[in-house]
């Protein structure tokens, strides 16, 4: 039987964010029920900007997610425990142009606030508002081992979210 999530105050999560985004990765959703992608991620993070509880996250413009970021005014970030390893594994290095990852990994999408997807075997779910991105800019990084990870110059967008809604189970 499926553990049910609870409504709760995102400064209420009791988690080592480095841990759960870098190490256990995460799946960001964009788009509707009627049209979505979810990727796994390792970047990103959590605090409080302009008043707000907010979370980032990073896309790269060659990412099929990317376009339905940019046509949603929200997104999802979903965490899972341990044993849904291999659904962020498959998630990450598999194109959502070229498979279907819901159908191919058995995850359940769950629609929710703000015309937003996430999943049900989440252990964690954000729902998060955009309110601001902006393209990396290489002339800005200081330090220059950065570059390394832009072979293709395909710089990340990062969107700021605010957390509209924390579920945890």
């Amino acid at each position: 039987m499926d553990e049910q999530f609870k409504q709760t105050d995102p400064r209420s999560i009791d988690t080592n964010v480095f841990e759960r985004i870098g190490s256990e990765w995460m799946l960001l959703t964009g788009g509707t029920e009627d049209s979505f992608n979810t990727m796994t991620a390792s970047w990103g993070g959590m605090g409080v900007l302009w008043d707000r509880n907010v979370c980032f996250c990073f896309i790269r413009p060659t990412r099929y997610t990317y376009h339905f970021f940019e046509k949603s005014d929200a997104f999802s970030l979903c965490f899972f425990k341990e044993r849904y390893r291999k659904v962020l594994e498959y998630c990450g290095s598999h194109s959502g142009r070229d498979v279907n990852k819901i159908e191919k990994t058995g995850i359940t999408p769950v629609f929710g606030m703000l015309n937003t997807v996430y999943f049900q075997e989440s252990s964690l779910v954000l729902i998060c508002r955009k309110i601001y991105f902006q393209d990396l800019i290489p002339d800005n990084f200081l330090d220059s081992r950065i570059h390394t990870h832009y072979p293709q110059k395909d710089y990340h967008r990062f969107y700021i979210g605010e957390i509209v809604q924390c579920l945890k189970k």
